[in-house]
């Protein structure tokens, strides 16, 4: 295995309280071929990560993060001084935030087949030396639980205090409790499900239909072109940002607010609302910055989710392998992972005799709630965190 060192991962910001600071981004270059679901095998493959915290004498207070579909491995501090803003998760990883850095070591990585910086469908084939495209090997929930086992292993952590993730990444945490049982003592899985219902694959595929109508997507070879489909992902994610949200939170946000025009009787200029101009921002920014490819693979691995499937479509037979304890959160407006979904969890994990706590916090702001500032929310993921620190310093003292 050939490893890239940078300069130390993070460094505190005392003028910035809570925070974990300036944070360097790492990169390991994993030699030992990864053999994945589809029976492809990858002879090697770079994850990027960053670190939050110390790693503690006998590496137990090693947190990992698994992200969403549009994640990647900035989830705390600034990577410069100048940045306009921290990493997705700030809000909740750091010092005195829920998961703790002046408690736990937190991992944060991209996932195989992402867009910054791991190896991914922009990544060169080193067969061809061209860009893998459509060429790279389809991926379920499974690799990157197995990808993340491998960077356990290579930062000597054997077993995590916890696996925590929102939405995708709460379905990485779930496998992993399946995959792994004896490698993670808490299991934290925020606005998930146990596979996607029949209206998050349609809401999936009308996202990737946008972008493989673009002109430019050639087929998914568009980097080899010189081309990006910019227009096709734009509306990709201004699909799937609707269903991120609710109505209720557009309606608080934007209302029916114009942004230029006017209804005014006899005046032919062009209404905009509010609303249209913000869709289309968030459509632009994330099109400069996502690859087409990783957006079509990781919504397959969404779709292909599904946690009993071997398990004689038995929830309970699945998670009677299970040795860890859970948190479940699920938000009251998020009609995209609904409440239901996670106490189906809930419901599986007791009949299976897995001990679990669950809160549904009460938001406006949908799918979304999992990444934004919520009291309640904030106060049922600390006091859990906080008790999966608290084991840790009364191993530590009977050790």
């Amino acid at each position: 295995m050939s490893t890239e060192k940078l300069s130390p991962p993070f460094e505190r910001d005392t003028a910035e309280p809570g925070s974990v600071g300036i944070v360097v981004p790492q990169s390991h270059t994993f030699s030992e071929p990864l053999t994945l679901a589809c029976g492809r095998t990858l002879k090697e493959y770079t994850l990027v990560y960053e670190t939050y915290g110390k790693l503690n004498a006998d590496r137990s207070n090693a947190v990992l993060i698994c992200h969403a579909l549009s994640g990647h491995h900035h989830a705390a501090g600034r990577h410069t001084p100048e940045d306009k803003r921290p990493g997705w998760w700030d809000h909740y990883i750091g010092p005195g935030k829920p998961i703790d850095t002046d408690k736990f070591f937190v991992v944060s990585l991209n996932n195989l087949g992402g867009c910054h910086g791991s190896t991914g469908p922009a990544s060169v084939n080193p067969e061809t030396g061209k860009p893998w495209g459509p060429d790279f090997p389809p991926l379920r929930v499974r690799d990157w639980v197995h990808s993340q086992a491998r960077l356990a292993d290579l930062l000597g952590i054997e077993q995590w205090a916890a696996v925590v993730g929102g939405s995708l990444g709460g379905m990485q945490a779930m496998r992993w409790s399946l995959e792994y049982p004896e490698r993670l003592r808490h299991c934290v899985v925020i606005a998930s499900a146990m596979k996607l219902s029949a209206q998050n694959i349609a809401f999936n595929e009308t996202a990737r239909q946008a972008i493989i109508s673009d002109p430019d997507f050639c087929g998914g070879r568009y980097l080899e072109q010189g081309k990006l489909p910019r227009r096709g992902l734009a509306v990709a994610r201004m699909i799937g940002h609707i269903t991120y949200l609710s109505d209720d939170g557009l309606g608080r946000k934007f209302g029916r607010e114009l942004r230029s025009g006017s209804f005014q009787l006899g005046v032919e200029e062009e209404v905009e609302f509010q609303v249209q101009s913000y869709l289309r921002y968030q459509g632009d920014t994330f099109s400069s910055s996502f690859d087409p490819n990783t957006y079509i693979l990781m919504t397959r691995a969404l779709d292909y989710f599904d946690l009993a499937r071997e398990y004689s479509d038995d929830p309970v037979q699945a998670f009677s392998h299970a040795k860890c304890k859970f948190l479940l959160i699920s938000f009251t407006s998020d009609w995209r992972f609904a409440p239901q979904r996670s106490r189906e969890i809930a419901d599986a994990l007791m009949h299976a005799n897995v001990p679990v706590s669950y809160a549904e916090i009460e938001s406006p702001m949908g799918h979304d709630a999992f990444l934004l500032p919520n009291e309640r929310y904030q106060r049922v993921f600390a006091t859990y965190m906080h008790g999966v620190a608290a084991a840790l310093t009364k191993a530590g003292e009977a050790n």
